[in-house]
């Protein structure tokens, strides 16, 4: 069977979850003529893709990301993704990102709040969310120590990140790679960082003997693509579904030991990474759709983590709710993030330190916010007033 239905590209991108609901309803997976893909909606059907990178993979030339960074953890799969994956793996546990990020994560959250406190409104994804993201994946990856300023690695980021949009908007038979200048600046700011030592990470990653100097290059591009995008999108929804919230927010204030929880509920109500993609290597059923060998496969992991089988009341946020921690934000599988302890930890120091470094912290009532995005989704602009 081969279930399709009609929609557009800017309701997936606007308001979504209304129409995945009815999607999900209907038929859990779908073809979807806008997406030219299977559109997967119901959790137990997202796991059961996840969950078998051999029937349904990453490594596929149509996976447009290693088109710009090179082959990846992110772009391959098997015995590939796991040389490429493992030496980075020990140094984003917890207990290692704690060690060497933690601190630095409140320091520079207290900084940038303090500069804008004195003017009582802020957009706050420029100017806490996404600094903080880049400057923690500068420090992680050494290149704070290599002179490169958080504001350059977010003029790289925005530039691979068009470069790898334009592709996944491209027609079929445009050039297989493409060269992009600012991860050609990357890439040479990332080789000094190795070459000083002062990179831990990388060098590590590097003196594995796994990876050529080139593969640690193209993962740590993929780990600050991500690191940054999907972390801002974090922050900012998560103060969005709080300020929203003022019962919510309250529980918060009264309880700060809450806020990991908040957070966790943020992450399933309004994943940052709303969509991920596979290919099929063979013909399978699920959910009673036909999928044909070769077929895209999108994975909406915001329609999964709002499936009421699995969390009731699924449009509710809800801090108490007690499978919160269930949602696929950070996907399943092999390919789960590798920075999700990382991004945890940057999402709740940074959501306490605005909330107790801006006393009276509120949304604008004027300059209304919502998440937007088909792939990536977050406020454009998150305006905020706080004091009297």
């Amino acid at each position: 069977m081969r279930p399709q239905y009609e929609v557009s590209l800017e309701e997936l991108a606007a308001d979504p979850h209304p129409l995945l609901a009815r999607l999900r309803d209907r038929a859990p997976v779908c073809w979807v003529p806008a997406l030219g893909a299977w559109l997967v909606t119901g959790y137990a059907a997202a796991v059961t893709v996840l969950s078998d990178p051999a029937g349904f993979t990453v490594d596929d030339p149509r996976f447009t990301t290693a088109r710009v960074t090179g082959p990846s953890m992110l772009s391959l799969d098997g015995d590939s993704h796991a040389r490429h994956r493992g030496p980075f793996t020990h140094a984003f546990r917890p207990a290692q990102i704690g060690e060497r990020l933690a601190g630095f994560t409140e320091a520079e959250t207290a900084r940038l709040t303090e500069a804008i406190r004195p003017a009582g409104r802020a957009e706050l994804r420029t100017a806490v969310a996404g600094p903080l993201a880049a400057a923690v994946m500068a420090e992680a990856l050494g290149l704070a120590g290599a002179g490169v300023t958080p504001v350059t690695v977010l003029s790289w980021y925005r530039d691979i990140v068009a470069a790898v949009a334009a592709l996944s908007a491209a027609t079929p038979g445009a050039p297989s790679t493409v060269r992009v200048g600012s991860f050609d600046a990357l890439a040479a700011a990332l080789r000094e960082a190795i070459d000083a030592g002062g990179a831990p990470v990388l060098a590590g990653a590097a003196r594995s003997g796994e990876l050529t100097v080139g593969e640690v290059i193209s993962n740590a591009a993929v780990q600050l693509f991500g690191g940054i995008e999907t972390t801002e999108g974090m922050i900012c929804n998560a103060m969005l579904h709080l300020l929203s919230n003022p019962a919510q927010l309250d529980l918060v204030r009264a309880d700060p030991a809450l806020l990991p929880a908040a957070v966790e509920e943020s992450l399933r109500l309004e994943p940052a990474a709303a969509v991920v993609d596979r290919y099929a290597t063979r013909d399978a059923s699920i959910a009673g759709a036909g999928i044909r060998r070769g077929d895209p496969v999108t994975v909406s992991l915001a329609g999964a983590n709002r499936d009421p089988a699995v969390f009731p009341g699924p449009d509710r946020y809800d801090i108490r709710r007690p499978n919160s921690a269930r949602h696929l934000a950070f996907a399943r599988g092999p390919h789960f993030c590798l920075g999700a302890h990382l991004a945890r930890l940057e999402a709740t120091t940074a959501v306490a330190g605005m909330l107790g470094g801006l006393p009276g912290l509120r949304l604008d009532p004027g300059r209304p916010a919502a998440p937007y995005g088909l792939i990536f989704r977050k406020p454009e602009a998150l305006q905020a007033r706080w004091g009297k």
